[in-house]
């Protein structure tokens, strides 16, 4: 894949036009299995690989598995406050500015039991949600919408998946290479 390519590796996230049952259940499954994935593909990766950018410009594979579970301890955070409160207005986060700090260069393990934390509380609140707390908002100020959750989960399952891609498109690099 070319730089550009791999900016988006599986391509935008485009809402479904339709949230279906069959779709949550697949998105819930897919943030079910993203912690053991993301796992096993940099389970095998040295220090230097870890620390090798997925595209020019881009950030470490170390700083993606740190940005995931950010990112997704944000969502959850989220995803409670619209369950809790009436068309909460998120704070945004600068994710660059997060991917600067000391630790996103610590070892990945951190984060990916973070991330398989976070990701056991969202499928156990996923699994219960009715359609009525699925229609239920959360303002984002950066993109002055109300964001529902059955689009949360579709974006949270597709970003899951994104950042994966860049992982493993990486490491078929590496494996080219050799």
């Amino acid at each position: 894949m070319t730089d550009e390519q791999m900016k988006y590796p599986i391509g935008k996230f485009v809402p479904p036009v339709t949230y279906i049952a069959e779709d949550k259940r697949k998105w819930i499954s897919e943030l079910r299995t993203l912690p053991g994935k993301m796992r096993n593909a940099i389970m095998p990766l040295n220090d230097r690989q870890l620390d090798t950018p997925y595209r020019t410009g881009g950030w470490t594979l170390r700083q993606v598995v740190h940005h995931v579970a950010d990112s997704h301890m944000n969502s959850l955070m989220r995803f409670k406050l619209a369950l809790t409160e009436e068309n909460p207005t998120i704070k945004p986060y600068e994710e660059a500015d997060w991917a600067l700090l000391p630790d996103y260069r610590l070892a990945s393990e951190p984060s990916l039991r973070m991330l398989e934390g976070i990701h056991i509380h969202m499928v156990a609140l996923f699994e219960t949600l009715t359609e009525e707390q699925w229609d239920r908002t959360f303002y984002h100020p950066a993109s002055g919408e109300a964001v529902t959750l059955k689009k949360g989960l579709a974006l949270y399952a597709w970003h899951g998946k994104h950042h994966l891609a860049h992982l493993t498109e990486t490491i078929k690099k590496f494996n080219q290479v050799q």
